[in-house]
């Protein structure tokens, strides 16, 4: 079973946010908090040649703060992405540094770095969506020209 970045196999299930209540007004806080910070930190802090455009697409905690699960997306090739991976996994620590820095937390959270391919799929299907609607519109054009 592949684990995403930094993730042991015995990993949190809870990865839900309990929302209506005072703790999921605070994970969302947090998380939107650490987003910025994360996102910081990739691009101004690292010096990691292997790190190139990251973004950070999404951020999962759990419900007791202590979990957190990071979506990123690299632009480049798979090799690229190895190497951002590579890159990210050798600096959880720092980062997680950096938060406690940064951040008021009890507890800075674990970090497990997903990539996140969902941008890529999205740009593909579009990609898709108006080839076919341009053969659908040649083909329109010659069905009028008999």
């Amino acid at each position: 079973m592949v684990h995403p970045v930094g993730e042991p196999s015995g990993s949190p299930t809870g990865w839900t946010k309990g929302k209506g209540d005072d703790m999921g007004i605070r994970s969302e806080r947090v998380e939107g908090q650490l987003k910025k910070e994360i996102s910081k930190i990739l691009q101004e802090d690292l010096k990691d040649p292997r790190i190139g455009f990251v973004t950070i697409t999404r951020i999962d905690l759990t419900g007791d703060l202590r979990y957190a699960r990071i979506y990123f997306s690299i632009m480049g090739d798979d090799a690229a992405k190895e190497e951002g991976l590579k890159g990210i996994k050798s600096a959880i620590g720092f980062i997680r540094k950096l938060i406690a820095e940064r951040m008021d937390l009890r507890y800075v959270p674990e970090l497990y770095f997903k990539l996140d391919n969902s941008l890529e799929y999205s740009i593909n299907l579009e990609k898709t969506f108006e080839r076919i609607k341009n053969e659908h519109k040649e083909s329109q054009s010659g069905d009028k020209e008999v």
